[in-house]
């Protein structure tokens, strides 16, 4: 259930603001490169506290399909989140990644881990907001990606 724009989503960016960021990626998206293709879609979780991105790639040939929650992290006794929006992916072929997301009106950057990791996605966005063009970087490779939203 897409909750976009109602109450909870509000309330929960009220409460914690950093949230605010991740509207710029709510909506269906094509996402292509020279090692990738497929479509992506975000949308909040009832509640507004997470986005959640169902994905579906083509990376280096294989067929990848997954979901990724993406939020602050609230543990167990918190009494306030995480300072980085963070997130977990889960995909078809059994793996699990964990990711650090900065979003703002010029860049989008997804770390690797932790944030300082040599392994990241950064990206710029168009004036618009419906595109990012940017690239993976890892130790040892990278590739160029960019998403397009779906209107």
């Amino acid at each position: 259930m897409t909750v976009e724009n109602n109450n909870d989503q509000r309330e929960a960016s009220n409460q914690y603001p950093g949230l605010k960021s991740l509207n710029k990626l709510v909506g269906n998206w094509k996402v292509f490169g020279s090692e990738i293709e497929g479509q992506v879609t975000f949308e909040w979780l009832e509640g507004g506290f997470f986005l959640m991105q169902h994905y579906n790639l083509k990376h280096r040939g294989h067929n990848i399909k997954g979901i990724e929650i993406i939020g602050y992290e609230r543990g167990f006794g918190a009494e306030s989140p995480s300072e980085n929006l963070k997130s977990r992916a889960y995909d078809n072929t059994g793996n699990t990644f964990d990711y650090i997301y900065e979003v703002d009106d010029e860049f989008l950057t997804i770390w690797g881990g932790e944030k300082g990791s040599p392994a990241y996605y950064k990206g710029k966005w168009s004036e618009d907001g419906n595109s990012n063009c940017g690239a993976w970087v890892y130790p040892g490779g990278g590739y160029d990606s960019t998403m397009t939203r779906i209107k």
